[in-house]
């Protein structure tokens, strides 16, 4: 199952530009918090960007399971001009989240 032994934890350059550390955390926060130990979780999942009345949530999803979605609250302010979707993918323990281009 993908993301029970991590070995190291990235962002993409494309990531880094495109949004803040503090939203890439969130994608952590999310898998450490309410994914590991609850979902069967595949090798690349989805993160979608939604704006909640001003706030950030965010969505999380897996391609070969469309029934499944939770989304999570933050208290940061959405930004309408960050990209709406990325991934994290895990590669051998390596976790990289990274926008679709970079997939």
């Amino acid at each position: 199952m993908a993301f029970t032994n991590t070995l190291s934890r990235y962002a993409s350059f494309g990531t880094i530009q495109t949004i803040p550390g503090e939203v890439i955390d969130c994608f952590w926060y999310i898998i450490d918090n309410n994914l590991k130990g609850v979902f069967v979780l595949d090798a690349t999942i989805n993160f979608e960007l939604l704006n909640n009345h001003g706030a950030l949530s965010v969505r999380f999803s897996q391609d070969d399971d469309p029934e499944t979605a939770v989304v999570i609250d933050f208290n940061y302010k959405f930004e309408s001009n960050w990209p709406r979707l990325f991934h994290a993918v895990d590669n051998m323990g390596r976790e990289t989240i990274m926008t679709p281009m970079e997939l």
